[in-house]
């Protein structure tokens, strides 16, 4: 696996600001073919019962998933390649909550790592892409965000609690909706 701070500096070279949802220079056949290769040695290795499934509007290309009794960890799997650099990362649960690669092994990751490189990707373990976001692009939209959900959700001050959103972290530029 790549060292961390390369990882972090491919992470920064590929941001680009005027292409949220793919780069400028993506080509869908190269993607196509990373992800037909993570998607078949995943199969490989872990059986017919994985799903994957392409991304629309979002910064990632798609998704495989591996229910918890194919893995053997007693956590289903996930693993994501981003439209961007060719990154794929994997957890086991949402990456948004508490411990999303708990159960994930050194020879799962050793063995990811190892399809990636076959496939041209690079691995990225998500402890790197939560870490805060502080590129140039701007993801998010407070003010639109809230008049959109006010169109469609009755939220009166009642309801409101004192959730915090979560800061914005790499995850979110190179494996989100856009």
């Amino acid at each position: 696996m790549l060292p961390a701070d390369r990882i972090r500096t491919l992470l920064r070279e590929s941001d680009d600001p005027h292409h949220l949802e793919r780069p400028q220079n993506f080509d869908l056949h190269i993607a196509a073919h990373r992800f037909a290769h993570l998607t078949r040695a995943s199969r490989d290795r872990f059986g017919p019962t994985c799903t994957s499934g392409l991304r629309q509007d979002a910064s990632d290309y798609g998704e495989i998933t591996i229910p918890a009794a194919a893995t053997g960890l007693g956590h289903p799997l996930w693993i994501d390649l981003s439209n961007f650099g060719g990154f794929v990362t994997a957890g086991t649960a949402d990456w948004a909550g508490p411990d999303p690669t708990a159960g994930l092994t050194e020879e799962f990751v050793t063995w990811l790592d190892g399809v990636c490189t076959a496939a041209g990707c690079t691995f990225v373990p998500l402890e790197l892409l939560l870490e805060p976001y502080d590129g140039p692009s701007a993801l998010e939209d407070d003010e639109a965000f809230a008049a959109l959900v006010a169109q469609f959700v009755d939220v009166s001050e009642e309801d409101e609690t004192d959730e915090r959103r979560l800061p914005l972290a790499w995850a979110d530029r190179y494996f989100q909706w856009m």
